[in-house]
């Protein structure tokens, strides 16, 4: 976007902190907060407040927030859809996904992808956000998407989608008359998780840990290393399991699992392209552009 400000407030409104916003555009925290007086002044309204240690949007940054994404959707097409008249795309992309990008969000993605750019040969690398991030890091990849928490020193991190988590269970199991259940009262029931380096793994452990829960101390029966596997686990048992909803949508569409609500658990997180360069080679960033395009 030509107008920074917008950007620094959209990124703002994301992460709902001033430092994580520094961090992401390289610049220093006095001026993320110079850049959101400047809006406030401007519009004659103030759009964060704090409750407490927690940054919220008040209902006036969200009006903003509304707009300003959409404006950040038309100018990203436009700059796509100008670059393509410039000349033929070609090269090879080696991209790297974890499991739950590569399976779920990424085919439709590189099959409109390959059909548009022939000439771009693709290859991908599928792990969890450990393993992905460690071959970007060892050049083994040109771009890299997880869905981690946190942050590898050396790596730069741009916002491709974001991501809700959901608790599943089998219909007709002992959780399908059971429309919710809090925090504590999951930690009775028997759960199935993801391996150690699951990107999926560190949000439930961050979430759980703002609600004063530990890992241990839940009831786990079975650590899986897809979410396919835990689909079917969960289908052939008791079990629950917290996943991407984009993972579970036939299933919830042919009514074989169903979503049970977690009272005062906020499971979202942020699908992240990761490069190692502040600026990404231009088939990078092409490819970037394109798979942004529908979010």
């Amino acid at each position: 976007m030509d107008d920074f400000r917008l950007k620094v407030f959209i990124t703002a409104a994301r992460t709902l902190s001033f430092t994580r916003t520094a961090e992401q555009l390289f610049v220093s925290q006095p001026a993320v907060s110079k850049h959101i007086g400047e809006l406030e002044s401007h519009y004659k309204v103030q759009l964060f407040a704090r409750r407490g240690s927690r940054l919220e949007l008040t209902p006036a940054g969200e009006t903003l927030l509304c707009c300003a994404e959409r404006l950040a959707d038309d100018y990203r097409r436009m700059e796509y859809e100008m670059s393509l008249c410039t000349s033929a795309v070609e090269g090879e992309l080696r991209l790297g996904a974890s499991t739950t990008i590569a399976q779920y969000l990424l085919p439709p993605i590189l099959a409109r992808f390959t059909t548009r750019f022939p000439g771009v040969r693709v290859s991908m690398l599928s792990g969890n956000s450990d393993q992905v991030e460690q071959a970007l890091g060892e050049h083994g990849i040109d771009l890299g998407m997880v869905e981690s928490v946190s942050r590898r020193q050396g790596l730069h991190y741009t916002l491709l989608a974001p991501d809700e988590l959901v608790l599943i269970a089998r219909t007709g199991g002992p959780c399908s008359r059971i429309d919710s259940v809090t925090p504590d009262e999951l930690r009775r029931l028997p759960l199935v998780l993801r391996e150690s380096g699951s990107g999926t793994l560190e949000v439930i452990k961050t979430a759980l840990g703002r609600a004063g829960i530990r890992i241990p101390q839940l009831n786990v029966v079975m650590r899986l290393g897809s979410t396919e596997a835990i689909k079917a686990f969960v289908r052939n048992s008791d079990a629950v399991a917290i996943v991407s909803v984009i993972s579970v949508v036939d299933e919830l569409r042919s009514g074989v699992l169903r979503i049970v609500d977690l009272d005062s658990l906020a499971l979202t997180r942020d699908f992240m392209f990761i490069h190692a360069e502040a600026e990404p080679a231009r088939l990078v960033r092409q490819f970037m552009d394109f798979a942004r395009a529908d979010f």
